[in-house]
């Protein structure tokens, strides 16, 4: 499962490809508290990849939010369970 996710995130052209309403299986989505800024795709259950905009600054929206059109390049961070 890691390979298409992996095959996924080179082919967009921005995070925006991965979100809705093209997020299919993958389930792109930014994470929130301690975790915010952020984001996982899923894997094999209940693992996700988890990886941050790879930018300075960050982009994003005026409510604080990461600007998805904008994020090109990222930085995996890991595998997780997020719900540990």
């Amino acid at each position: 499962m890691i390979s298409i996710r992996l095959a996924e995130l080179r082919a967009a052209v921005s995070l925006c490809d991965l979100g809705p309403p093209y997020d299919g299986p993958g389930r792109c989505h930014e994470l929130t508290g301690d975790r915010k800024g952020q984001l996982s795709v899923d894997l094999d259950h209940p693992y996700r990849l988890i990886f941050v905009p790879n930018h300075k600054p960050i982009p994003s929206k005026s409510d604080g939010g990461l600007d998805w059109k904008k994020i090109t390049a990222i930085m995996i961070t890991g595998i997780e369970d997020t719900h540990e």
